[in-house]
């Protein structure tokens, strides 16, 4: 079992009922006794009067004495007892009637035992001596078998409902005692990159609930310094570099517009130009990311058509493809308002279609799919590439994280998807990556949640790009 409140629960109900079994058990083993010693006390109180019976002349007497003399005694008793009498060696001198001539059997070396006679069933026995006689006597133990039965059923029953009640109490329990860790749980989840100034709030009593309490808000503090370090760290080498970049980008521009290098250094300072403005993106790009990440980016979101939206970019975007040698259909469905700032958005679909551009071979097809249904706009982009695994879907949105790269083209930065779920989480949508199903290529899809739902304006499935 995955949660924890039903193992507790579990163990709880097992214990319980594994204990109130062993109780009944040991209470089934000394009820037993106690009834045996019940019914070995009958067999001495019927032995003293059998003994009292035959008198003090009993070593004198004759067999039809001993018969007459007990027969009364015997046959009174015969509903509870069965007796016989023999002089060892010799034959049997006595038997119950109630025994029809079967002898009780004999176990040497113990005078109290349990027995089985036929045709009568399991007695308990006492052998008591007479010197010369063995008086035997023999008590039916089915009544204590029928209570021991009924004890044994009873004790099922309460087993059963033992069972049910401590399990309906250990998740009672164990709801009340994992409240703390569950509450410590949904404010931990809540504590990110963006929210980590929230801690969680500290139980009473000095248990150990309260010692994790205070090692996690302790380990919160210690993360949150680190995280205030690191983007301050960020923004300010960003800052620092922007100064002595644009001065060495305008000494490189400087040595051009003279015109006094020959041709090869011309070409040299034409690539340090082509690094510095690079560089002076990636340097934007963090900082932008930096920003992203504590809200520190305000957008001008407005309502409006996904449809007018895409065909917006429309020219471009074919633009783009076209000269890469590709081919685009882009598909809308349904149309609603969606809260969004245009230039954010359109740096995001140009992003999502540049990176289908790099990884798609020669006349590749690239699927853009926009759809508005229940309460959000999804859009996907599907290339022809070679794919990611699950594993590097999960790693593609991290900084600097670049696959799939072929030998001798721009490395780039390793930002762009960074970039796309930063602007798509600060318009509250969510955005993932995933291989195509059965098929070679990648699909990367963000979704942004609908402000308001109307009628479409244009026909379902009706291609926006060119093809």
């Amino acid at each position: 079992m995955k949660s924890l409140r039903a193992r507790i629960s579990l163990w709880f109900a097992l214990s319980a009922t594994i204990t109130l079994a062993v109780l009944f058990a040991v209470g089934y083993l000394l009820l037993e006794s106690h009834m045996q010693r019940d019914l070995d006390l009958l067999n001495k109180t019927e032995f003293e009067q059998i003994r009292a019976r035959l008198g003090t002349d009993y070593g004198a007497l004759t067999p039809q004495i001993v018969d007459q003399r007990i027969h009364e005694t015997a046959d009174y008793a015969s509903v509870l007892f069965y007796v016989n009498i023999d002089e060892p060696p010799h034959d049997m001198l006595f038997y119950s009637n109630n025994l029809d001539g079967k002898p009780i059997p004999d176990v040497p070396g113990k005078h109290i035992y349990n027995a089985f006679v036929p045709g009568v069933g399991e007695l308990r026995v006492g052998e008591f001596i007479m010197p010369p006689f063995d008086v035997t006597i023999g008590t039916p133990t089915r009544q204590m078998r029928q209570d021991l039965t009924a004890y044994v059923e009873v004790c099922i029953a309460l087993l059963v409902i033992m069972l049910l009640t401590s399990g309906l109490i250990g998740i009672v329990t164990s709801r009340l005692i994992l409240r703390p860790v569950r509450l410590i749980g949904e404010t931990a989840n809540r504590i990110r990159s963006d929210n980590l100034a929230e801690r969680i709030a500290v139980p009473g009593g000095k248990d150990e609930i309260f010692d994790l309490v205070r090692l996690l808000n302790q380990m919160f503090d210690r993360l949150e310094a680190s995280f205030k370090q690191a983007r301050q760290f960020s923004e300010e080498v960003s800052h620092e570099l922007k100064t002595p970049l644009s001065l060495v980008r305008l000494h490189a521009e400087r040595l051009l517009v003279e015109g006094k290098l020959e041709r090869r250094q011309e070409d040299a300072v034409l690539v340090q130009l082509d690094e510095l403005a690079r560089i002076n993106q990636m340097i934007d790009e963090l900082l932008f990311i930096s920003r992203a990440e504590v809200n520190g980016v305000t957008l001008n979101l407005i309502n409006q058509h996904p449809g007018h939206f895409l065909r917006s970019v429309e020219p471009d975007l074919h633009a783009l493809v076209e000269h890469r040698g590709r081919r685009l259909r882009c598909v809308q469905h349904g149309d609603g308002l969606v809260a969004m700032e245009e230039k954010w958005l359109r740096q995001v679909i140009f992003n999502l279609l540049t990176n289908a551009l790099r990884v798609s071979p020669p006349n590749g097809l690239i699927t853009m799919t926009s759809i508005v249904a229940d309460g959000s706009w999804c859009v996907s982009t599907e290339d022809e590439g070679p794919g990611l695994t699950d594993e590097q879907c999960e790693r593609v949105f991290d900084r600097f994280v670049r696959f799939n790269v072929r030998a001798g083209e721009d490395q780039g930065s390793g930002l762009g998807l960074t970039i796309c779920r930063s602007i798509i989480e600060l318009h509250g949508g969510s955005i993932r990556a995933q291989p195509r199903g059965g098929e070679l290529g990648l699909r990367v899809s963000f979704s942004l949640p609908v402000a308001t739902v109307v009628e479409s304006s244009y026909a379902m499935g009706q291609p926006l790009l060119g093809t």
